[in-house]
């Protein structure tokens, strides 16, 4: 299981490395595609294997959470197992969309719906909020053409590779399969990062960050935090974090951690030490003959 996890996620990082597909905007995006369109199958598919391969840990912990608690729904276990699957498929049948709305665009067969006066004005707009300077770096005119033509000539581009992408044939299937498995693994690491840390498997830190590391999937550059999530939960699987794994895992029953409250109580409650010796007799008998005296108060000096 641990190895799984080690290989999703070195799959896909190493699929980001290799992916060829850069470029601003759609139309320099789908030329890259075209251009290199083996190197983009190959990344697509690294991609989707380590997708598909998140099933083994989310399944691993979704089955360790429910053994100990009876809380656990356990009609959820097949969202844990269809959410990976169902982006893995869309992962890889994103490929095959790209490839066939780059070719559509390639071409010129894909039609723009944004004509040239609505490309100005847009253009006009984006010099305004961006000022001169952000504005011409952005859009290098060629040789002969002004800033603003090379703007509108690109937002005519895009919006051309814009509706290529959303005429080939594979995209209602890529973005609803992508939709429904973006959201399952969102509710899989919440709930399975939730009854983690209830039942003693996770720590408070590492069950409240694999909860937000389904949110932190959607956000692009914070797709890292999920990753790091999986690599510390191989790691905590092969007993190999610091410390060691928590009580939860050997005693196959739930072990809560305390929380802050009874942690101040046991810290404020005062540890039991030995009782007080009596105090010992003077050498001379001086405390037995004061025990006397106050058992018989008329006697004289």
């Amino acid at each position: 299981m641990a190895i799984a996890t080690f290989l999703a996620v070195a799959l896909m990082i190493v699929s980001q490395i290799v992916s060829p597909i850069s470029g601003n905007g759609n139309a320099a995006v789908l030329r890259s595609v075209n251009e290199h369109s083996d190197a983009a199958a190959l990344s697509g598919i690294m991609r989707a294997v380590g997708l598909a391969l998140l099933i083994a840990p989310l399944f691993y912990l979704f089955r360790a959470v429910q053994a100990r608690s009876s809380r656990v729904r356990t009609q959820l276990v097949g969202l844990v197992v269809i959410a990976p699957l169902f982006l893995a498929v869309s992962s890889g049948l994103t490929v095959a969309a790209n490839n066939e709305a780059a070719d559509l665009f390639v071409a010129g067969e894909a039609k723009s719906t944004l004509s040239a006066k609505e490309a100005h004005q847009q253009c006009v707009s984006d010099r305004k909020d961006e000022g001169a300077k952000s504005f011409a770096e952005e859009f290098k005119p060629a040789q002969g053409e002004t800033v603003l033509a090379a703007c509108e000539k690109r937002k005519i581009e895009d919006d051309e590779a814009s509706n290529a992408i959303g005429e080939a044939s594979l995209a209602p299937v890529v973005s609803g399969l992508g939709i429904a498995g973006t959201l399952g693994l969102v509710v899989s690491l919440f709930y399975c990062g939730l009854y983690g840390m209830r039942t003693g498997l996770l720590s408070r830190f590492w069950g409240s960050l694999g909860m937000v590391a389904g949110i932190a999937f959607l956000l692009g550059p914070l797709f890292i935090v999920t990753l790091i999530w999986f690599v510390y939960f191989g790691l905590l699987v092969l007993g190999a974090v610091p410390g060691g794994r928590p009580p939860a895992w050997e005693k196959g029953e739930a072990v809560p951690w305390p929380t802050p409250g009874e942690k101040a109580a046991a810290e404020l409650e005062p540890s039991e030490g030995p009782p007080n010796p009596e105090p010992d007799a003077d050498a001379d008998g001086s405390s037995e003959r004061r025990k006397r005296k106050a058992r018989d108060p008329g006697q004289s000096d």
